[in-house]
């Protein structure tokens, strides 16, 4: 990571930190192996400096508990109890030194770290005047491909919303989630879908472990057979995920077994995966982030660019990231903002001819719409219900 110095010789400080929940509606259920997703609730963190810079980051999760340790409620109690504190004696201009503080005085929570590395970096962006990428490393593309994800789990209704994703030139590649339903049921939608798209789109899938590895040995064949281009994290155990990237029946790809620069390490040691899913969240913060994709990199290994399904400010932030990395074979799923049905941000991000155009502005380059921020407040007037537990109606 580069980060240039302050352009005065008197560090600013860290006068106020601000942490909020937010409870946004989303286009439809968002169906996983693991629970649906009826709406997305982010924490946003604020940090207030001396100098008049406001940097801002989030924490998002998908499906809340149900898929991983931390929540957006954990993440606000985490930051304003732990974090906070020590956050306050740090010198926010001295960013990799922060965090390092920062890990030694609070372990794990790598969701609400990030979401604080986040803010870091916006406002420092903001106070030299240069984007996010550029503190980075600098950016190597101004536009990231991005996929869209399948979820409803009806099969002529993902069909339906694909081809008006093709028809309004938005997303040319899709990604399936299944593992709720016998394999056999999931590869024939799969299939399906796979067969009325034709060459027009690549499909991938995402099991979230939920198959075992005598299921994935059909699985993964049978989804090769049906045009398949990516099976995403098929199994829980990193062995099995070893023993599937081995046989070379489709690319294989790391999510939940990656958890930063330690287990990327790890599964690139052990050839567990073809690809891996970068994710600023899960990583720790895009630091860690860079560092997954330089070991995938070293390896051999392809990258993604993952999504926690976040807001804007994640999304971004996200983007800033994979725009700087040399290589992107899959390019990546920061679709996040496009879920949720209302706009946060006073000006649109450009989703066109299937990418995102990365913000050129200081720091992450985006701006929150205040009036509809405060207004989805989970403390302000409305509140919308953010997960229902797999098994459970919405």
């Amino acid at each position: 990571m580069t980060i240039f110095a302050p352009l005065s010789r008197k560090s600013p400080t860290i006068d106020k930190i601000e942490t909020f929940l937010v409870d946004l509606p989303t286009i439809r259920p968002h169906r996983l192996s693991v629970a649906t997703m009826e709406g997305q609730t982010l924490m946003l963190v604020r940090l207030h400096m001396s100098d008049g810079i406001i940097g801002t980051g989030e924490g998002a999760t998908i499906a809340g508990l149900a898929y991983g340790p931390e929540s957006p409620e954990s993440m606000k109690l985490h930051i304003d109890t732990y974090l906070a504190p020590v956050l306050a004696t740090c010198d926010p201009t001295r960013i990799r030194a922060t965090m390092e503080t920062l890990s030694k005085a609070v372990k794990g929570n790598h969701f609400a770290k990030s979401a604080v590395e986040t803010a870091l970096l916006d406002a420092q962006g903001q106070r030299v005047g240069l984007p996010v990428s550029e503190l980075l490393g600098g950016r190597v593309r101004e536009r990231l491909p991005v996929a869209w994800t399948l979820a409803s789990g009806d099969t002529a209704r993902d069909i339906a919303e694909a081809e008006e994703m093709l028809a309004r030139r938005r997303h040319n590649v899709f990604k399936l989630k299944i593992g709720r339903q016998p394999v056999r049921q999931d590869v024939a939608h799969v299939a399906a879908i796979k067969a009325a798209l034709g060459e027009r789109a690549s499909v991938r899938v995402d099991v979230n472990m939920a198959w075992s590895e005598s299921e994935a040995n059909f699985g993964l064949a049978a989804l090769a057979d049906a045009g398949c281009d990516l099976v995403e994290q098929p199994v829980a155990r990193v062995d099995a995920l070893a023993r599937l990237t081995a046989r070379g029946i489709v690319p294989v790809m790391a999510d939940e077994s990656l958890q930063g620069p330690a287990s990327a390490f790890d599964l690139a040691a052990q050839h567990a995966a073809d690809v891996f899913a970068v994710k600023i969240e899960q990583s720790g913060g895009l630091d860690a982030a860079a560092r997954v994709a330089e070991i995938a990199d070293a390896a051999g290994i392809a990258l993604y660019g993952g999504t926690m399904l976040e807001g804007a400010v994640s999304t971004i932030a996200s983007a800033h990231l994979f725009a700087t990395f040399p290589r992107l074979a899959f390019g990546t799923e920061l679709f996040g903002p496009l879920l949720i049905t209302e706009e946060m941000l006073t000006e649109p991000l450009d989703y066109s001819d299937f990418a995102l155009t990365v913000p050129k502005g200081p720091g992450l380059g985006i701006a929150l719409d205040e009036d509809r921020i405060a207004r989805f407040r989970r403390d302000g007037p409305r509140r919308t219900l953010s997960v229902v537990a797999s098994g459970q109606k919405g």
